[in-house]
């Protein structure tokens, strides 16, 4: 008889347990924040990191393991204290299970603490500073993008294909700034003659820096130069009579956003990126055709991937996002198609990915538009990685 009961106990246990799984998560929204600039001349880009989230959603049917997903948009305004103002806000009031965005390495470094001492993910689908690879490695931290130095050493490394041997370094004053012009310092073989740093992001005249570069009579200049402040340094660069007098290399200078404003300013303009619009993988076309069907731009190929990441953690763990160990460990396999192909997560959550030299073309309907020229490196992990505790 007692064993009789001990099995109508088990077996009601049974019951209990089944019945309250799906309890658990019943009535629950997938809950995202996603903080971006959408005000001012940079709302551009924010915009289009947003357009692409949204599409990564639309082809998961706006799903993640059976869930609605809730996304709250909010605006850093261009500004470290209005990142991290919103960032509290995501955490402490909204209670979001995810955040998502960040353009600017200035807007991520004010807004991590708030995010790691709260134990709530962070992805990170633009900046990349130093620091996150390194000491400021965190658990609840993942890229989507880069490491800053990655795409200018590889720049670095091209130039030293080309047989350049002195370069003039030129880009704006703040952390990302600074992490370009010293990862093409870090890879080139040459002699660096000079390095201007400018006013950010007040600074669009650059007539001081070009003529102090062209003074210092290099073989190439290399510039960093997001946004409008782009377009603005490849007309004063033609302007000043350097163009085919000084060969120019890039990092995010020229893009989908500011290529049909810079239009035969920026042919001859080589570039490095970890995605190009062309690359050949199913995953990239689809996202291609889609946005360019709905969008016309490219600029959050990184963003869309980020919808991706999130989506095999939270079916990983079949809703229940209070399982963050169980995330964490799913989002380090990257398990999951991106757009730019394989990639692997290092030790500390950046992405370990090729990079692709991209240059301009004239299409056949006369459009200008960038095509991978070469792989210029092939897996490669950022150098900070060595300062990360985590193993």
């Amino acid at each position: 008889m007692k064993k009789s009961l001990l099995m109508v106990g088990v077996a009601a246990a049974a019951v209990l347990t089944l019945a309250a799984a799906p309890a658990l998560t019943q009535g629950k929204t997938i809950k995202i924040g996603f903080i971006s600039t959408f005000s001012g001349p940079v709302a551009v880009i924010g915009n289009d990191m947003r357009n692409s989230f949204e599409l990564g959603l639309d082809h998961l049917g706006r799903k993640m393991a059976g869930l609605p997903v809730e996304v709250i948009y909010e605006d850093d305004g261009f500004k470290p204290e209005t990142g991290l103002q919103k960032t509290q806000k995501l955490i402490e009031s909204d209670k979001v299970d995810f955040i998502v965005g960040y353009i600017w390495s200035n807007v991520l470094l004010a807004s991590l603490k708030p995010a790691v001492d709260s134990k709530t993910f962070l992805i990170t689908t633009n900046a990349g500073p130093s620091q996150l690879a390194g000491e400021l490695c965190s658990p609840y931290v993942f890229s989507t993008s880069w490491q800053n130095d990655q795409t200018p050493q590889a720049m670095g490394l091209y130039m030293n294909q080309k047989g350049v041997k002195s370069v003039f370094l030129i880009g704006p004053n703040y952390a990302a700034g600074k992490d370009m012009l010293a990862g093409v310092a870090s890879t080139f073989k040459g002699q660096v003659l000079g390095q201007e740093l400018t006013v950010w992001p007040s600074q669009l005249d650059f007539s001081a820096e070009l003529s102090k570069a062209k003074a210092a009579k290099p073989d190439a200049i290399f510039v960093f130069y997001p946004g409008a402040a782009g377009v603005q340094f490849l007309t004063q660069y033609a302007q000043a009579g350097l163009k085919g007098q000084i060969p120019l290399y890039t990092a995010f200078t020229i893009d989908e956003l500011s290529l049909p404003r810079q239009k035969d300013l920026a042919l001859g303009v080589p570039g490095a990126q970890e995605w190009v619009n062309d690359l050949p993988n199913p995953t990239n076309k689809k996202y291609v055709a889609d946005y360019k069907a709905k969008y016309k731009s490219f600029y959050g190929a990184q963003t869309y991937d980020a919808a991706a990441l999130i989506n095999s953690a939270v079916v990983a763990v079949k809703g229940d996002t209070s399982k963050k160990e169980e995330m964490r460990k799913e989002m380090e396999k990257a398990d999951f198609k991106s757009v730019r192909g394989d990639f692997k997560y290092g030790n500390n959550h950046m992405p370990i990915q090729s990079f692709y030299l991209q240059d301009v073309v004239k299409d056949a309907e006369g459009n200008f538009v960038l095509k991978t020229v070469a792989t210029i490196v092939k897996n490669d992990q950022d150098r900070f990685h060595g300062k990360c505790p985590m193993k």
